[in-house]
């Protein structure tokens, strides 16, 4: 069986207002992860994403990797998993 984790992310760069919530969902859905994203005040992004490490991996891969999306800090830590999660949303 397959590690599940939860990971608490904090984005900035060049994160809003280039689709980066919208990849994130699409991306989300497309690997099996739940979880949330919204937008900061201060122009950062937060996230909280679960699933196995190594899709948590290739989502975040897949969002910075869009053309006007530039992450240039990402910070993250480990969380409680949630177990009755379904889905990922945009919260804002």
């Amino acid at each position: 069986m397959k590690k599940i984790v939860r990971k608490h992310i904090w984005f900035s760069g060049m994160v809003q207002g280039v689709g980066f919530r919208y990849r994130s969902y699409y991306a989300a859905n497309q690997l099996g992860l739940t979880g949330w994203v919204m937008n900061l005040p201060d122009g950062r992004v937060e996230m909280e994403v679960q699933g196995e490490e190594v899709r948590i991996q290739e989502m975040i891969h897949r969002v910075g990797s869009g053309w006007s999306v530039s992450i240039d800090n990402m910070e993250s830590r480990e969380t409680a998993v949630l177990e009755n999660e379904r889905g990922f949303r945009i919260l804002n």
